[in-house]
Parts: C-alpha cells; structure tokens; sequence
C-alpha cells in the first residue's frame, strides 16, 4: 500500500528544491537579458532552444518521462523568454513607437466621416459620439472613409466592428490592417429595427419592404408573418427609407432606425421588430494620428504568425503572463501564404502599464509582425 501522506510529503521537499533552482534560473535569465541588451542580440533564439530540447534525452534516466520533461522546458523557455522581455523593457529598451495621449476626444469642429447616408446606424453612432458641434461627411464605402481619413479630409471615421448577434464585421477588420489609422474609442448602438411607412400607410398597404439584407433577416419571425410582401435587398437600413420617402408610394415600406423615419418623414408602423431584443453593434472611432486616451482601458493589436505548432499560443501567452485579460480574439487569412493567420486581439490594459508593455514586447519580438492597432 502508498501512502499518500508520505508521497505527498515527498512531493513537498522535491518542490522547494525545485524552488531554489528556478530562483537560480531566473537569475541567469536577466543576466541573459543584460548581455543581449549590451550586444543587440534579439531574445528569441530558436536554434539554441531546439538543441537544449534536444539534449534532453541525454540526461533522462527513464525515456518514459522524455514527453512530459520536454513539455516542462518548453515552458520554461518560454517563460525564461518573457523574463528577458520584461528586463529590456525595464531596462529603457522599448519597442513602442512614440505616441501622444489627451484627456478627451475632440468632437467640436471636428471633421467626421460615416459610411452610409443620414439615418444610417452609423451614423446614429457618429450623432451620439461627435454630438452637433461636429461636420458630418458621408461616404459610400468603408474604403472610402478610411481613405478621406489617411489623406487629412476627415479627421475620424465611424466604422461598425461588431454586432451581438451577426458577428464581425470581417472586412472592417481586414482594412484596419491595411489603413494605417489608430482606434481611438468606441461607441455601441442598440439595433432597433422598425417597420417605416409614408403617413397613413397601413399594413395592408404593404406590397414591398426594403432593408439591408441582414436588417431583413433580424426581423424574419415579423416578415414571415406577411408572406405576400415582396422583401428587397437594400446597401442599408437608412437608404431603404431614403427610397421610400422619395418613392412616395404607401404599398412600400422600410426596415430602418426611428431616427431614419424622423429624417425622411416616415412613419413607424411597427416598432421593434427584430427577433431578438438587445442586439448591439459596436462602432470604432479611427484616426490617423497616434494620440490615445489618458485613461485608457482596451489595447487592441495585430499580429501574423506562421501555421506551426504552437505559435499562436506563445504569442498569446505573454498576455496572460502579465495577467491582463484578453477581451476577443479574431483571425483572418492571409491572402499572400495559404494557411497562414492574421489575428486581431484584444485585451484591458493602458499604453502606460508596465505589464500591457511587456506583453506587447513579447508579441513583438515572436510574431512575424505585429502592429498597435489603439488604446481606448
């Protein structure tokens, strides 16, 4: 018979020199650091971590247990990496690019792009953000006003990311990376579907309604109740009361916001009829210039790695190392190497917190690229 007492007893000696050694390990692992620091000499060797696992299975007496022991220094190489990152960031060696911060976001007299047309969620986004001081550019594409921001003909850009209920905005996400602009705060609109008409209009007007097809969609338990209605694809919600307002036929009618209705003279005929209650968009407001929030509260970066094993989990790890929480993750392809990731991460922390610094070195340093995406 074991017994456990005993083991456990032993478990417990085992462990404290198990202490004392790492204690010896890490004290290596800074002076590593300062020697790499003094000689420009990055962190990551891989050459030198593939042959220490390999040499492993010379001094394993039971090659049983090689699996296990391997898996344990890679862990402590992994860890021994992000000790390094941490002594150079400490150390005046950081990899952040200058940035500027301010204890607001500008809305007065500011120069505003959404895409859409008035009445659009976006731009409910940008009226609730901005207020009345600011000016109101309309774009048709999210290219676009991405565009008219890179080149100084718009200060910010109102741009949808995500929706509670349909996702991510995935090509949002794929120009984020290929416009060089900052997010600099966010907005969330509730999405409250409402059925619009001309005044007077009654529902057995209705011949036709027009939305965006996902607006259409998100009411379908409504419109499934009125088979006989015709349900035309719209490019969004606020263009299709836009048409009917301009139509001036009372057999059409629009899936679009109250304030839609109110800009174009509509009426609601039905409100709220979306499945489902509480479904929310998130908007992000971007800028080309580097300046974030005093107090900010999310980081949000991108970064590409390679399709090997275990990348993305090293690439991750300094996150939870430096205990912030990770908010979302969201990856796209990359179209230039197939299989190959690029991923958007998100996680609670300030440009000016020493842990939110070391974790961003250590992406930096093992990721193909890596670029701050905002601090808001």
């Amino acid at each position: 018979m074991f017994d456990l007492n005993e083991i456990r007893k032993n478990i417990d000696a085992t462990d404290k020199e198990i202490i004392k050694l790492l204690e010896k390990r890490i004290g290596f692992s800074k002076e590593v650091a300062a020697h790499k620091k003094d000689v420009g000499k990055k962190v990551y060797d891989g050459d030198r971590e593939k042959q220490k696992l390999e040499a492993l299975a010379n001094d394993i007496e039971n090659p049983e247990n090689l699996p296990d022991i391997r898996k344990i220094f890679e862990q402590i190489m992994l860890d021994s990496r992000k000790i390094q990152y941490r002594e150079l960031e400490k150390n005046g060696m950081s990899m952040l690019d200058p940035y500027e911060t301010f204890d607001k976001v500008p809305t007065k007299g500011v120069n505003v792009v959404y895409q859409g047309v008035p009445g659009a969620y976006a731009y409910i986004a940008m009226k609730r953000f901005f207020g009345s001081d600011a000016n109101e550019i309309s774009a048709p594409t999210w290219s676009e006003a991405l565009t008219m921001v890179v080149e100084g003909k718009a200060d910010f850009a109102v741009l949808p990311l995500e929706n509670s209920t349909a996702g991510s905005v995935t090509e949002v996400y794929d120009l984020l990376n290929e416009f060089p602009v900052y997010i600099v705060a966010e907005e969330f609109v509730e999405i409250d579907h409402n059925l619009l008409g001309l005044p007077g209009t009654k529902l057995c007007d209705i011949k036709k309604v027009y939305s965006h097809a996902q607006a259409l969609y998100q009411c379908a338990e409504f419109l499934d109740e009125h088979p006989d209605w015709e349900k035309i694809s719209m490019p969004n919600t606020a263009a299709s009361a836009k048409k009917v307002s301009e139509d001036n036929d009372r057999t059409c009618a629009a899936v679009a916001s109250v304030e839609a209705g109110e800009l174009y003279g509509l009426e609601v005929l039905k409100e709220k009829i979306n499945d489902l209650k509480g479904n929310t968009t998130r908007f992000i407001i971007v800028s080309k210039e580097r300046k974030f929030l005093k107090d900010a509260k999310k980081v949000s970066v991108i970064f590409e790695t390679p399709n090997e094993t275990g990348t993305l989990y090293n690439l991750l790890s300094p996150i939870v190392y430096n205990d912030l929480n990770m908010m979302k993750i969201e990856s796209r392809p990359l179209r230039s190497k197939k299989w190959d990731s690029r991923f958007f991460v998100e996680f609670e922390g300030n440009l000016a917190d020493p842990g939110v610094k070391y974790a961003l070195r250590g992406i930096y340093e093992e990721a193909k690229s890596m670029r701050l995406l905002g601090n808001y």
